[in-house]
C-alpha cells in the first residue's frame, strides 16, 4: 500500500477542475495514485467548502489539500479535518478569521479588476475578450480561448463571504506566488504567504494560472508537501 497521501485538488473562480489536467497527469507520473479534484458550485463559501469536506471524509487514510485562487479560501475554511496533514496554495487567497476575497482585493487591487462584469442572475464573469490578459497571459491562445469560453463564474456574492476559523493555524502549509498574477495581487500574495508561515514559499514568473502554465513547478511543490510527515 502505498504511503502517499491523497491530494485533493480544488479549483478556483472561473475554472473547474479541470483546470489541474497537467498537474494531475504530472503527480500521476510521479507515482501519486490516489488523486481528487473536487468541482465546486461556485455559489458560497460554506457550499464549496462543504463539498469539499465531503470529498476529504470520503477518504479513509492521509489527504494533502491544494488550492488554486480562491480554491485557497475554500482549503483555509474546511481544512481542519483530522485526516488532513497539509494546505498548499497556489497563487491564492489565504484568508485569516473574519478575511474575505473581496476584502483582501480591496487592499492590493489587481489590474484585471476592470475586465470582470456580472450578469443578470448575479455571476461574475471575465470578459471574454480580456480573459487572455487577465487570467493566463503565458498560456497560447488556444488555451487561453479554451478557458474563457469554459470558464465557471461565481455568484458575485461569495467574494464577501468571510472565513470562520482558518485552517492554516492549525495545519503546515506551502505556498506558491505568482509574481506576474493580474487577479491576485502579488503584493496580497506575498503578504499572505508571509504571514501563514508556510514551510516552503516559492515565487514563479507566472500569470494567475500558474498551475497550467508551469505545471511542473506547481507539482514539485505538492509533491514536496506529500512527502513531509
Amino acid at each position: 500500500m502505498s504511503s502517499k497521501p491523497t491530494i485533493v485538488l480544488v479549483h478556483g473562480f472561473w475554472g473547474g477542475a479541470a483546470h489541474w489536467s497537467k498537474v494531475i497527469v504530472a503527480l500521476s507520473k510521479q507515482g501519486f495514485d490516489s488523486l481528487r479534484a473536487v468541482e465546486l458550485p461556485l455559489t458560497s463559501l460554506a457550499d464549496d467548502a462543504e463539498r469539499t469536506r465531503k470529498m476529504v471524509a470520503q477518504v479513509s487514510g492521509p489527504v494533502l489539500l491544494v488550492g488554486h485562487s480562491y480554491g485557497g479560501a475554500v482549503i483555509t475554511e474546511c481544512g481542519d479535518q483530522p485526516n488532513v496533514t497539509g494546505l498548499v496554495y497556489i497563487a491564492a487567497f489565504a484568508p485569516d478569521s473574519g478575511e474575505s476575497p473581496g476584502s483582501i482585493t480591496q487592499q492590493h487591487p489587481p489590474v484585471a479588476v476592470p475586465n470582470l462584469e456580472p450578469d443578470s442572475d448575479g455571476y461574475l464573469w471575465i470578459k471574454r475578450d480580456k480573459f487572455h490578459e487577465s487570467f493566463c497571459q503565458d498560456l497560447t491562445q488556444d488555451e487561453a480561448l479554451v478557458m474563457a469560453v469554459g470558464q465557471k463564474a461565481p455568484l458575485a456574492s461569495t467574494f464577501g463571504n468571510t472565513i470562520s476559523s482558518p485552517a492554516w493555524k492549525k495545519k503546515p502549509s506551502w505556498y506558491q506566488i505568482s509574481s506576474e498574477d493580474r487577479m491576485i495581487a502579488p503584493e496580497n500574495q506575498k503578504r499572505m504567504s508571509d504571514r501563514l508561515g508556510a514551510k516552503t514559499i516559492i515565487t514563479l514568473a507566472a500569470s494567475h494560472a500558474s498551475l497550467a502554465s508551469q505545471p511542473a513547478e506547481v507539482t514539485a511543490l505538492i509533491a514536496e508537501a506529500a512527502a513531509a510527515r
